[in-house]
């Protein structure tokens, strides 16, 4: 038999090899082309098979005769097409393959790739690129879009995708491509859905200079079970906490078996724990109670991919000219939850306990959650309170068991990102601060806004501040 090569090339007649160059590239529009929305035909609304229009930016099903790309090309003489799948560009009605590279672009928006040596670079400079629309852009810091009431959930995304390990993990699909999941398992769409939006957000070649969630969220919405969704706001920790431990299960990480998710934001701590006995019973019975055994105290060992860090109830008390003050704490006085000596009482609808915490062991990456919301019976109550924090040398050590003091070698960490709620509670907003590493200059972002900020605004000079609160924030071991 003739080798591969000659048979193929035997079989093509001339008219196809010389239909490979297509005289309708320059009708491309690529201000138009907008991949970031879910893949489905405009007309059937199906996904399978989903070529986009590169001329008017819809999407449409099949090429075939009479199906939908076929008869828009027909009728609006739109000619060049771009299979979302295959990544292959078609000439219809004529259905004829192009083969260009003149087309490489319009592959990379919908498909970025990164390689090592990319990857390895890229918190090492901190070059401006220009987006075909023309605006300049840093990648890492663009905006995201608000579709509706989603912006809790841009912000977790945002603080995740500057966490170094965590990002270059999912710029890279071989990570976790291998990965089995059972059949009939949606939860790997959020890996999958999660590390486009992540080379999207890196991509130093985009044709505009910010990127719309709208997939990542349909895949949110989906696995939540419309526990959140793009519609209504929702609450960024309660986000935060079951986006990582869905990704974390989806990547296949169990209790045992880590995943990148524990390996770069696990701890671990020491929980004391004891029973109290009922307030309204005599000090006589509460007494011989305080000697049973199940009144002792306990300790348990537990993990954390964050720890929940508690305000000082909000006194709201007015200076003589009528003004509101709103409290200050330093970081470190919430922290005193975690020396293993602060006492904390727990209240379930049945029992009352004390607890006190203490760290074993330190993640690569912490993240603060400071707790301002509390749900009473009626109403969510937020508390204004301001933390001030630095942003660089937070040193942990003093909340460390005495065996873990001997182990942990860096107990210090900086800041990378921070997320803030400005407003009511169930109507409020949310934007972000990050770090971007190759220029070492801080940015805040609000959806589609970007603006550099300068650290000392972060860390909550009074005027700023008034109205907002620091919610979130990731550390990173020096």
């Amino acid at each position: 038999g003739l080798p591969m090569a000659a048979k193929v090339g035997r079989g093509r007649d001339p008219e196809d090899r010389r239909s490979r160059h297509c005289p309708y590239l320059d009708t491309i529009n690529r201000s138009v082309l907008d991949f970031d929305f879910e893949k489905l035909c405009s007309i059937s609304l199906s996904h399978i098979n989903v070529y986009a229009c590169l001329i008017c930016g819809k999407y449409f099903q099949g090429r075939g005769l009479k199906s939908h790309a076929y008869t828009h090309s027909v009728q609006f003489t739109h000619h060049v097409f771009l299979n979302l799948h295959t990544l292959k560009f078609y000439c219809l009605p004529d259905n004829y393959e192009i083969i260009d590279s003149s087309l490489e672009d319009i592959t990379y928006v919908l498909k970025p790739t990164f390689t090592k040596q990319h990857i390895s670079g890229l918190d090492k400079q901190g070059k401006l690129y220009r987006a075909y629309d023309g605006t300049t852009y840093l990648p890492g810091i663009v905006g995201l879009n608000n579709i509706k009431a989603n912006d809790y959930a841009n912000v977790v995304l945002q603080a995740l995708s500057n966490v170094p390990p965590l990002r270059n993990y999912f710029l890279e699909e071989e990570n976790y491509k291998g990965i089995r999941r059972p059949p009939g398992d949606i939860m790997f769409l959020l890996v999958q859905r999660f590390g486009e939006l992540m080379r999207k957000l890196w991509n130093p070649r985009n044709f505009k200079a910010h990127v719309s969630p709208h997939e990542m969220l349909q895949a949110v919405v989906l696995c939540s079970k419309k526990n959140f969704q793009i519609t209504k706001q929702g609450d960024a920790v309660d986000f935060l906490s079951w986006f990582l431990n869905a990704l974390h299960s989806a990547l296949g990480g169990t209790k045992k078996k880590p995943s990148i998710i524990t390996k770069v934001f696990q701890g671990s701590m020491r929980i004391f724990s004891k029973k109290l006995p009922h307030p309204d019973l005599p000090p006589e019975e509460k007494e011989a109670l305080l000697l049973k055994e199940e009144y002792q105290e306990e300790m348990s060992e537990s993990t954390f991919l964050f720890l929940t860090l508690d305000l000082p109830t909000a006194p709201l008390y007015k200076d003589e000219k009528e003004q509101l003050i709103i409290p200050q704490v330093p970081l470190f006085n919430i922290l005193a939850k975690f020396n293993g000596i602060t006492e904390k009482e727990y209240k379930t609808y049945k029992e009352n306990f004390l607890k006190r915490f203490q760290l074993t062991k330190l993640p690569p990456y912490l993240i603060f959650c400071i707790k301002r919301f509390t749900k009473n019976n009626f109403f969510v109550e937020k508390n204004p309170t301001i933390v001030n924090f630095p942003i660089t040398n937070v040193d942990l050590r003093e909340y460390l068991t005495e065996e873990a003091m001997a182990t942990e070698k860096n107990t210090t960490y900086d800041l990378v990102a921070n997320v803030v709620h400005d407003g009511k509670p169930s109507e409020g907003a949310y934007r972000i601060h990050v770090l971007h590493h190759g220029t070492g200059k801080w940015y805040e972002m609000q959806d589609l806004q970007v603006t550099d900020i300068l650290p000392q605004m972060i860390t909550l000079s009074e005027a700023y501040i008034q109205a907002s609160s620091a919610f979130l924030s990731c550390y990173n071991h020096i």
